[in-house]
């Protein structure tokens, strides 16, 4: 028998500190910010947007996507090790120290400042719950091949990638070590597409990936239509079942579909009133991740993630800030 791995997720992504920022809809006019999207920026027109934002109450957290989803792994009672880059500033520290405090092993070397500064995402959320990102990637660009630490992973059952990490080069190549390590080394590799711009800039490079040395994928409704091509979300998840083991495919307060082995399941999600989308998908993977490796069956680990989810769109900001393990019992019954 082989020994069992002590630690549940490794995780692969963008280390964002999140700057949260509540706004009326006339802010996104006046700045004439993509509404509901994720736009990248410079240091001085995301300082400009920062400035006008000073009489506004703000709070930070360590994010980024996979980051939020490690988050969300530790609350279900999961471990972790995550790997994205910081710079060594202010923010860098804060963002190390917010990751270690929630229980996840983070212990990449920050770079030089000369490097630029630590990422950050002014998120803001108008009162309708939609949130619009402009995103400065400082030094989280360089994550590179020699920061992900081979022998961190063979410890873990999982590794998680986001899709983000396809915008730079570096991280593009950070993330393919990692998942033909990952392979090498009997762990399995689940993958999100994390944005629908994504899907359309490199949908053959994640089609590759799929085929190649993907486990498990987690994507939304709109991000796997725009793949497949086509409205029919069944028709989609079939296609997708074709390539990976186990896809899910979150369809807001609708729950998900799930396949495996190319069966699918409707899971049911938790109807509620959101205030804030920032974080759900990520909690969902958080919560499914978990289940995956702590002897939950498919269809109760995707419970638990639209659990997460569900509770996650009820809150500003994108994690939630405390355990949720005590509810695990009552929910997935």
């Amino acid at each position: 028998m082989t020994e069992p791995k002590p630690f549940n997720v490794f995780g692969v992504g963008n280390a964002l500190l999140d700057i949260l920022a509540l706004v009326e809809d006339n802010f996104i006019e006046t700045h004439d910010l993509n509404r509901g999207a994720m736009t990248l920026m410079d240091t001085i027109k995301q300082g400009k947007l920062l400035q006008q934002l000073e009489s506004h109450p703000l709070e930070l957290r360590c994010g980024g996507s996979a980051a939020n989803t490690m988050m969300a792994i530790a609350q279900s009672g999961g471990t972790g090790i995550y790997s994205g880059k910081v710079s060594a500033d202010t923010n860098g520290e804060f963002y190390q120290q917010d990751m270690i405090a929630a229980g996840i092993q983070f212990e990449i070397e920050p770079a030089d400042t000369t490097q630029g500064p630590t990422g950050t995402c002014l998120v803001l959320t108008t009162p309708d719950a939609e949130r619009t990102m402009c995103t400065h990637l400082g030094v989280s660009t360089t994550l590179s091949v020699t920061d992900i630490n081979v022998d961190h992973l063979s410890q873990c059952q999982y590794s998680y990638i986001e899709g983000y990490l396809w915008d730079a080069p570096e991280p593009r190549q950070a993330s393919i070590q990692t998942m033909e390590q990952s392979k090498r080394l009997g762990v399995k590799v689940a993958f999100t597409f994390s944005d629908m711009f994504l899907v359309e800039r490199f949908g053959d490079d994640f089609r590759a990936l799929l085929t190649e040395y993907c486990d498990v994928l987690f994507c939304n409704a709109d991000e796997v239509r725009h793949f497949c091509g086509t409205e029919d979300l069944e028709a989609c998840a079939s296609q997708l079942g074709e390539k990976v083991n186990q896809v899910f495919i979150t369809n807001s307060d609708q729950g998900c579909l799930v396949v495996e082995n190319q069966t699918l399941i409707h899971v049911a999600g938790f109807p509620v009133k959101p205030v804030d989308t920032v974080g759900a998908g990520d909690a969902f993977a958080g919560g499914v991740l978990y289940g995956l490796t702590n002897n939950l069956t498919t269809a109760q680990a995707a419970r638990w993630g639209n659990y997460l989810g569900s509770q996650v769109v009820q809150i500003h900001g994108p994690r939630l800030s405390e355990s949720q393990h005590h509810k695990l019992a009552e929910i997935i019954h």
